[in-house]
């Protein structure tokens, strides 16, 4: 093993350490030109890494490009808006599953009422 393959895993574990709030920050808002880049470079590393053959490196370039792709899954301002349209549409679906298999019409309450 050599010394620099302790360096560079020594430095991915501490991006994933700095990353660590930013994943736990709901309110958090990263623009997906940020962590998408990132994420990019973090897997290209770890695939050159790993074709050096060292291989603590490449699994810390791994685990940082996987950081970097949970923030753009869950605190890019876009995501917001996917997961909010895809719990309505859960919902829906769900609503729409339990009227197919009773019997009973369509719920009064479901209906606007002035």
């Amino acid at each position: 093993m050599m010394w620099q393959d302790l360096v560079f895993m020594l430095g991915s574990g501490l991006s994933i350490v700095f990353l660590a709030p930013t994943l736990r920050n709901a309110n958090a808002n990263v623009p997906l030109g940020t962590s998408l880049p990132s994420m990019g470079i973090g897997f290209v590393y770890a695939a050159t890494f790993f074709t050096l053959e060292m291989t603590f490196s490449a699994a810390g370039a791994f685990a940082a490009g996987t950081m970097w792709s949970l923030i753009a899954l869950f605190r890019s301002p876009a995501s917001h808006q996917f997961r909010t349209s895809a719990a309505l549409f859960a919902h829906d679906l769900s609503r729409w599953v339990d009227r197919r298999r009773s019997e009973h019409t369509v719920a009064a309450e479901q209906y606007y009422s002035e």
